[in-house]
């Protein structure tokens, strides 16, 4: 990949973290999302070396190593997936539990401000 630009985008003005797109000559573009926070302290001026270091560290990665952890019998199908009534029964009755005071009935109000109806004898 030809380098041609470099962009740094900020989220939050900087504050949540940024992202860095690089930008090859036939339109490919390579992005890393960094996250801020007391710790990393990424500004607009370091963001790019950051994530050139990022990408140098994914560079070096054993990738063999990752593929085979997520083929690892860990791995668990969700409760639609696996057709588990008994846990989606579970869940949805957590999730109406969690949303209980939302459905109570609205509580309706009167509002005794006058208008001037009375004045120009209207009803």
């Amino acid at each position: 990949m030809h380098l041609v630009g470099t962009q740094v985008i900020p989220e939050q003005g900087g504050k949540a973290g940024f992202t860095v797109e690089f930008v090859g000559e036939g339109g490919e573009i390579v992005s890393v999302s960094m996250r801020n926070d007391a710790a990393t302290n990424i500004n607009r001026l370091n963001a790019i070396e950051r994530a050139q270091a990022v990408m140098r560290e994914l560079a070096d990665a054993d990738c063999d190593a990752i593929a085979e952890s997520q083929n690892s019998p860990e791995f668990h199908r969700s409760a639609r997936g696996a057709k588990d009534t008994d846990e989606m029964e579970r869940q949805l009755d957590e999730g109406l539990e969690d949303t209980f005071p939302a459905s109570d009935p609205v509580s309706v109000t009167v509002s005794t401000i006058p208008t001037d109806r009375a004045k120009n004898g209207k009803p």
